[in-house]
């Protein structure tokens, strides 16, 4: 039999003295409903409905008139107990905790959860807050304290640029400054990772870094996407076939060495800076061949010798010292003057 982990009382016997005080039909829209018999799989109002040749808002009548009898029952009033360790629960656990997460954190068991569910339904502290365009299924029992880790949420979800790149310390800091007026006992490192969960505009991606979740760094959709993630966590130039390598590695995706490379190619994201080596256009490396590389740093710094192109373009890519120098010495893109300095040619 499936125990709770994290509840000193059985669930599925608190529910069964519940429901008896139900007369039958009342009872089996209950269990039919929230998933507490031999089935776990919770029926709509309709598929109820059809069971029993009545209307969905029938269903729902008798479901409101069940839900109301049981709490004024005598059976109700006996398990305070149980509601009131739920409650303490809720409250260990931030006080506003994402429904699935709260489930899970409870039991594995699908009826187990269903009947710890059926008891937040019931019980009379308990709040839930349904899902909306920013917000997943959450429980609470303290409408301000949910108000205001809600509004935290915006305002976290505002300070952010669609390409920030967090890791999961500094999101939880973040997260920390725009709370105001909240109670000292939630504020530890796994009670706000919890509120974290709660928003569905913020996230975290396979490598555990957070940001926007409409953000391609967070919600990857591709091979550029997780070639991204893979540079970046490497920190420094590195060979596509290393690249289609770590994404197979790090997000079990299949790679193949070519489509990554095409796919670098074709992606202002990444700058190739070696034979085969690719580097992040974010970490300033500049784009184009080594041609290209060279004019731009003549262009910034105005005539250099030999010697002091090659030291540029050396911390531009990784080439040999003869390429730089066979490049230097097309007269269609450079010319050397009387110093030995090199510009760029007027045609260029």
């Amino acid at each position: 039999m499936a125990t709770s982990h994290a509840l000193s009382f059985k669930p599925k016997a608190v529910v069964k003295r519940l429901l008896s005080c139900l007369p039958d039909r009342a009872k089996d829209v209950v269990i039919y409903r929230y998933g507490l018999g031999k089935s776990v799989e919770r029926m709509t109002l309709d598929a109820i409905g059809k069971k029993y040749d009545i209307t969905r808002e029938r269903v729902r009548q008798i479901e409101a008139y069940a839900l109301g009898t049981i709490r004024k029952s005598d059976a109700y009033s006996q398990e305070k107990a149980a509601f009131a360790e739920i409650e303490a629960l809720l409250h260990s656990l931030g006080g506003v905790v994402v429904e699935d997460d709260f489930l899970g954190h409870v039991s594995k068991d699908q009826g187990l959860k269903n009947h710890v569910h059926f008891l937040l339904v019931i019980g009379e502290p308990f709040e839930k807050r349904k899902e909306d365009d920013d917000f997943k299924h959450r429980w609470h029992v303290n409408e301000d304290l949910a108000r205001k880790v809600e509004d935290a949420l915006h305002k976290l979800y505002g300070s952010l640029s669609t390409d920030d790149l967090l890791p999961e310390s500094e999101m939880v800091n973040r997260l920390l400054h725009h709370l105001e007026d909240v109670s000292e006992r939630y504020k530890n490192q796994e009670i706000v990772k919890r509120w974290l969960s709660l928003s569905k505009k913020v996230g975290k991606n396979a490598m555990g870094d957070w940001g926007k979740t409409e953000s391609s760094n967070i919600h990857t959709k591709g091979v550029r996407d997780y070639a991204f993630l893979v540079i970046r966590k490497h920190g420094s130039p590195i060979h596509f076939r290393d690249v289609a390598k770590q994404i197979e590695k790090l997000f079990d995706k299949k790679a193949h060495v070519a489509t990554t490379h095409n796919e670098l190619i074709k992606d202002k994201r990444f700058v190739l800076v070696g034979r085969g080596l690719y580097a992040l256009a974010e970490w300033g490396y500049a784009p184009g061949i080594v041609r290209d590389v060279i004019k731009s740093i003549i262009e910034k710094s105005g005539p250099l010798t030999k010697e002091e192109i090659v030291g540029k373009v050396m911390k531009e890519r990784y080439v040999k010292e003869n390429t730089i120098a066979v490049n230097l010495q097309n007269p269609r893109y450079f010319k050397r003057d009387k110093e030995g300095r090199y510009s760029v040619a007027a045609a260029a």
